[in-house]
C-alpha cells in the first residue's frame, strides 16, 4: 500500500546550512509529508548557492516519487557526500516538488524555520 504524501507550502522563512555556510532561504519552500516519516523541507533550487553543490554519481528509486539524483555539498573545509537530493522528473502525484532540493539533516545540515 502506498503511503499518503501530502505536499503544502511550508509556513515562514527557511533556511539552510552546512559546513559552517549559508546554503539558502526561502520563504517558498514545500513541506512533505510521507506516511509515518516526518516532514521534509524541500527548497526551490533558485534559493540555494548551488555553487556550494556537485552532482554525485548516487541516484535511488522511490516507487511513489521516482528517480532521485544526489549532490554533494563542498565547503572550505569539507565535502559532505550525497546529503542533498531532488527529484528531477517526479512522478505526476508529487509533481510540486520538480525543480527543489532536499537535505539530509545530519548535524553537519541544518535546516530551520527563521
Amino acid at each position: 500500500m502506498a503511503p499518503q504524501i501530502t505536499i503544502r507550502k511550508a509556513d515562514g522563512t527557511w533556511s539552510v546550512r552546512a559546513g559552517g555556510a549559508v546554503l539558502g532561504e526561502s520563504n517558498n519552500a514545500l513541506e512533505l509529508i510521507e506516511g509515518d516519516y516526518p516532514p521534509v523541507i524541500y527548497f526551490p533550487r533558485d534559493d540555494i548557492a548551488m555553487a556550494f553543490l556537485d552532482s554525485s554519481e548516487k541516484s535511488t528509486n522511490c516507487p511513489h516519487k521516482g528517480d532521485a539524483s544526489y549532490f554533494s555539498v563542498v565547503t572550505k573545509s569539507t565535502t559532505l557526500n550525497d546529503v542533498v537530493w531532488s527529484y528531477e522528473n517526479p512522478q505526476e502525484g508529487v509533481a510540486r516538488i520538480k525543480d527543489h532540493l532536499a537535505f539530509y539533516t545530519n548535524g553537519d545540515v541544518t535546516v530551520e524555520q527563521l
